[in-house]
């Protein structure tokens, strides 16, 4: 969570890159004939870095359905959420996300965008002039900083009704006492109604630490949190589960899976324990 640099040869040097990466994905299915959500912002945010770290990552990083299905499934959930009512989106780790941007959300939804300084400096130099659609609010802030955290938690708390936490790609990069930590801070605050994140299973963890996970590692984010118990993990701190969508069954059902994972998609899926099974989900949670 901190932005540790690297060596500048490094393919991710420190924690922001990884959101140029991120975005890059974004631009990439942007791009595409059917594709299935639109952020004209990705391209200029991601920029030649986001294109480098892409390159140099390798086989690691051929996969492109995960970062699709991520990023739709997240689209979806915020529109359903403000739909049903939510007032407030909180963005923790926000990165260069554009939603408020390119996402046909109300005027008076009140958008915070949570991150840290020198990031939300480089994503609104990058968006220049453009315009939100609803009333976007930056506040920098180190999310480890927990007593900043809490700070920042308790005041936006008191300026809404119905808040949605939305922390995509996040938890993996903090340890269990971390994520355990954090859902209790915002379990802490009644209007905090509803919490979205992504999580991946052990055997996923396992799999992306041994594939990339040294090259995120030596620029200060290693890859941490995959929980045995799954999303009943946030059930300790607070949280229980509304919504588990599984990436892996998503992309077979819009046809973004290769070939020779398509009959693996037709096998049953658990929303709970996963163990040594790679598994990926975004999750939404109502406040117990």
């Amino acid at each position: 969570m901190h932005d540790q640099s690297s060596t500048s040869t490094a393919p991710i040097r420190n924690i922001s890159d990884t959101a140029r990466w991120t975005a890059l994905h974004r631009a990439r299915e942007t791009e595409r004939p059917d594709a299935l959500f639109h952020d004209p912002f990705a391209r200029a945010l991601a920029g030649e870095r986001g294109e480098r770290i892409a390159r140099d990552m390798g086989k690691g990083d051929r996969q492109e359905w995960p970062w699709a299905m991520r990023t739709l499934l997240f689209d979806q959930v915020i529109a359903q959420q403000v739909q049903a009512g939510a007032d407030m989106v909180i963005n923790l780790a926000a990165g260069f996300d554009a939603r408020p941007y390119r996402m046909d959300l109300p005027a008076s939804l009140q958008w915070i965008d949570v991150d840290l300084p020198e990031l939300l400096q480089e994503k609104a130099r990058e968006l220049g002039s453009a315009q939100p659609r609803c009333r976007l609010e930056r506040v920098p802030l180190d999310l480890a900083d927990v007593d900043a955290r809490r700070a920042m938690l308790a005041h936006l708390a008191q300026r809404c009704r119905r808040a949605l936490i939305v922390s995509e790609g996040l938890m993996i990069y903090l340890s269990e006492d971390e994520a355990e930590t954090l859902g209790r801070d915002l379990s802490a605050h009644p209007t905090m109604r509803h919490w979205a994140l992504d999580m991946v299973s052990p055997g996923l963890l396992a799999m992306l630490q041994r594939k990339m996970g040294s090259r995120v590692a030596a620029a200060g984010a290693p890859f941490k949190f995959g929980p045995p118990e799954g999303p009943l993990f946030f059930e300790r701190c607070g949280w229980k589960p509304v919504s588990v969508r599984s990436l892996f069954k998503e992309a077979a059902r819009h046809k973004r899976l290769p070939w020779i994972l398509r009959v693996l998609s037709k096998l049953p899926e658990s929303d709970g324990r996963q163990g040594r099974k790679p598994w990926g989900a975004v999750c939404l949670f109502e406040r117990a």
